[in-house]
């Protein structure tokens, strides 16, 4: 039996910290969904396809990993999928609290899937895509923070980059 996860998130746009929180999964799991989140409470730089197109693009040729979207509750897309882990990464102690509430969240709704907390590498720790959008639309490079598709795509999107 395949064990299934899914990594969920608005990856606005997808990191290099992503990245290295995917391949860790990606060796623990047969399969994981990088699960694209259509969030209507926020106002992402990019559209939900816009992602997801960055995201496979990042990811092409990434064994057993797959990009996808979704709405609604996780829990219920991780049922889709047949998926027994949620992977929520864990940047700082801060990230703790809030991921902690929502994995308590999502154990009462199905006790049956599991959330497991990765540390990206410690070059990653501070990266996020909010400080990537930030450094990026005041014409800071970002080449070391995100894979070069996103790195051009963050350039036609806020102007001035390669």
């Amino acid at each position: 039996m395949q064990t299934i996860a899914v990594y969920p998130g608005s990856f606005d746009p997808i990191t290099n910290g992503h990245l290295d929180v995917i391949r860790r999964a990606a060796t623990m799991f047969d399969r994981v969904y990088v699960a694209i989140a259509r969030n209507s409470e926020k106002a992402p730089l990019f559209t939900v396809a816009e992602r997801v197109s960055l995201a496979r693009t990042a990811l092409r040729g990434w064994r057993g990993v797959k990009v996808d979207e979704f709405d609604g509750l996780l829990v219920r897309y991780a049922r889709r999928k047949k998926a027994r882990v949620v992977v929520r990464g864990l940047r700082a102690v801060s990230d703790f609290e809030y991921e902690f509430q929502m994995a308590q969240m999502n154990r009462q709704l199905d006790a049956a899937i599991e959330t497991i907390f990765l540390m990206p590498k410690d070059e990653y720790t501070f990266l996020s895509s909010r400080v990537v959008k930030e450094v990026a639309s005041l014409g800071g490079s970002v080449s070391t923070f995100v894979p070069r598709n996103v790195e051009q795509a963050l350039g036609k999107k806020l102007g001035g980059m390669p």
